[in-house]
């Protein structure tokens, strides 16, 4: 579709159309001619016969004045009724008034009714909105520097909200570009590695299906590296797809089958509760050990199709979490290093990061949510 372009007219321009018409000019040519709406053609011509003005105000029936008279004093009315309980408070009282009443009434009408002088105003509001301002950024560099450095506008909006502050996005950026305040989002992280495929005839029993009402109903896992000194070392999470908690996960030097048995150990729940396991088909998955764990505790085994990385959205996407908010950048000293940061990360993100997908809510407070939503019913 074309979009529409706006044209604005001189009063010279009216006024030579018009003449044209009086002229002896068809109505119809000059309109086609000069590319014209009818309507606005024929109110040029009425304006100019009965006013000789194209203004508006000029143009006005006496009916119409009336009615636009009475809605000023109505708006007036409003406003007084309003503010009238502040007009015997004190002055910081009025001064707060009016300016959480600024985007209503005309300020200059606020400050005749509670009698004070416009300049005085101007000043001390200007002195409260830099205080607020500074407030404002404060509680912005705190939530930010809480929570990782990896909090954007959105969710540093959300945690503003909890405090009691309505704040637009724009503001935000604003502020955190004033402040130097670069989400790790910021820049996109990438490295391929190469993985054997696991060969077997196991389908996509999960087919995508990402929303789960259940908890532990289904986990998901996917493998990640991290830098440990000089070498690359790896970890492996496991996710449970109804509230996005990670409920196990382990690091060591070697990707291999042995990393993810002992993710399962840390899981603090009882494993007969699993229904489903569904993977990539990276070779640590097809493992003697994993099978028969699987098979003891009832776990059914679900993989992602061959060349099919959206069959494992929800662990790709956490893992990319994870590269941006815990591996970008960072070195460890040693494996024992890797291990308590990634304990202490796992405890942030599961009962203190605020999920885009979870209604901005965390893994633990989706959980409760739900469980007592169930009670209800």
């Amino acid at each position: 579709m074309t979009k529409r372009i706006t044209r604005t007219f001189t009063k010279e321009f009216k006024e030579q159309i018009v003449q044209l018409h009086a002229s002896g000019k068809p109505r119809a040519e000059i309109i086609k001619e000069y590319e014209l709406t009818s309507s606005s053609f024929d109110r040029w011509v009425s304006q100019y016969n009965g006013s000789g003005s194209f203004e508006e105000k000029d143009n006005r029936t006496p009916e119409q004045e009336e009615l636009i008279k009475l809605r000023k004093e109505n708006q007036r009315l409003a406003m007084e009724n309003d503010i009238f309980k502040a007009s015997r408070a004190d002055h910081g009282t009025k001064v707060e008034v009016i300016r959480n009443n600024r985007h209503k009434y005309s300020v200059s009408a606020m400050c005749e009714v509670l009698q004070i002088p416009r300049s005085t105003y101007y000043y001390e509001a200007k002195e409260r909105d830099s205080k607020e301002e500074d407030k404002l950024t404060e509680l912005i560099i705190q939530i930010f520097n809480e929570n990782r450095k990896v909090y954007g506008q959105r969710k540093i909006k959300r945690e503003l909200k909890k405090k009691g502050w309505q704040v637009s996005r724009r503001r935000i950026g604003r502020i955190m570009k004033a402040e130097g305040l670069v989400s790790k989002y910021t820049i996109a992280q990438y490295k391929p590695h190469n993985s054997t495929v696991n060969e077997s005839d196991v389908g996509n029993v999960l087919d995508r299906e990402f929303t789960q009402e259940q908890p532990l109903k289904v986990v998901v896992s996917d493998l990640t590296y991290v830098r440990v000194q000089q070498k690359w070392h790896y970890i492996c999470v496991l996710v449970d797809l109804h509230n996005r908690e990670i409920i196990g996960h382990s690091a060591g030097p070697k990707k291999d089958a042995k990393l993810v048995q002992r993710a399962f150990a840390t899981v603090p729940y009882s494993l007969n509760h699993l229904e489903l396991f569904h993977t990539d088909r990276g070779g640590e998955f097809k493992n003697q050990l994993i099978d028969e764990a699987l098979t003891t505790f009832g776990i059914d085994r679900s993989l992602s199709n061959k060349g099919t990385p959206y069959d494992n959205a929800v662990a790709e996407a956490t893992f990319k979490t994870i590269k941006t908010e815990f591996v970008k950048g960072a070195i460890f000293s040693s494996q024992k290093e890797l291990d308590l940061e990634l304990f202490d990360y796992v405890n942030w993100f599961n009962n203190i990061r605020i999920h885009q997908s979870l209604d901005y809510l965390t893994p633990r407070e989706y959980k409760l949510q739900h469980q007592l939503e169930k009670l209800a019913i």
